[in-house]
């Protein structure tokens, strides 16, 4: 592999699979291979194991003749697809567009980030649909949530490049935007597409950047610059100076364009107080640090030119 393509991971604390992603991941497979095997399975009334799964675990809307709904079902339908394709593209999409969100928020809070995003898309896909003469049908799938972390990483790195096919570059609030509104023309045309819970996990992501000043915040660092490094719509990250000098521009030069105020500071640097920096970015998000500890990334920095 070249030097100027790399993958998120290394330095900064900031990894190519974080631990919540892994997981998510990991679980929608495991359900979804018990999904597909159920479909061989037959119960004693006729129907599949499969439908009984369905039936109780899939976000089933109030009032709908077949089966009931249950408020653990808006956690539920978020780890349930209905092909490989649906899977796939999901999971390929929380991967790409998630590590980032994941390696800033803290893994603890991406994943209330997450749900909540898939909670509120499945509360908008329970209430919305009457009023716009929608059947009613049982909802599956994580795409609610998912369109939360695509907010997410268009307010947090609105300028960042994503390569569509590999050669077609356009901005993450450009192409962002323009799901959103394909998700809102398309409500009047129905379909088997939650259009409704799309549209829910989007305004959830929104709302909960605009109420969190330090992830504002972020937005006007050198993480969102379109020269820090470009996204491959197919999860190739390109940039040009490099792996680890993309790091050292990005991760941690914040600390020196924000807290350093005099250049001529030179803080020895411990090998374990700089694990536990790192450690403690994985825990809780690269914007907790205190200006110290961003300082000592900086230090660190430096010293492995």
């Amino acid at each position: 592999m070249s030097d100027n393509y790399y993958r998120p991971g290394g330095f900064g604390g900031f990894s190519f699979l974080p631990p919540v992603i892994k997981n998510v991941i990991i679980i929608n497979v495991i359900v979804f291979l018990i999904q597909m095997l159920g479909q061989q399975v037959t119960m004693d009334n006729g129907f599949t194991l499969a439908d009984i799964i369905t039936k109780y675990f899939a976000l089933i809307p109030i009032g709908f003749p077949y089966a009931k709904f249950y408020p653990w079902q808006l956690i539920t339908y978020q780890f349930m697809h209905g092909g490989f394709a649906h899977i796939f593209f999901n999971m390929f999409t929380l991967w790409m567009f998630g590590v980032e969100i994941e390696n800033i928020f803290g893994s603890q809070k991406f994943l209330i980030f997450y749900l909540l995003c898939g909670i509120v898309a499945g509360i908008f896909q329970l209430v919305l649909p009457p009023l716009f003469n929608e059947p009613l049908a049982a909802t599956i799938g994580a795409s609610g949530a998912i369109f939360g972390v695509l907010i997410a990483f268009g307010m947090l790195f609105p300028n960042r490049y994503i390569f569509l096919w590999f050669f077609i570059p356009i901005k993450a609030k450009y192409l962002i935007s323009l799901f959103v509104l394909i998700e809102f023309f398309s409500i009047p045309q129905g379909g088997n597409i939650a259009h409704l819970a799309h549209l829910g996990g989007a305004l959830a992501g929104f709302v909960y950047i605009m109420l969190d000043s330090k992830l504002l915040g972020l937005r006007n660092n050198p993480f969102s610059k379109p020269s820090s490094y470009k996204t491959n719509l197919f999860g190739n990250l390109k940039s040009s100076t490099g792996f680890f000098n993309k790091h050292k521009k990005s991760d941690v030069e914040e600390a020196s364009y924000y807290e350093v105020k005099d250049n001529n500071i030179h803080e020895e640097v411990d090998q374990q107080e700089i694990d536990e920096i790192l450690e403690k970015i994985s825990r809780t998000g690269y914007q907790n640090l205190t200006s110290r500890e961003k300082r000592i990334l900086f230090e660190a920095s430096k010293k492995m030119k």
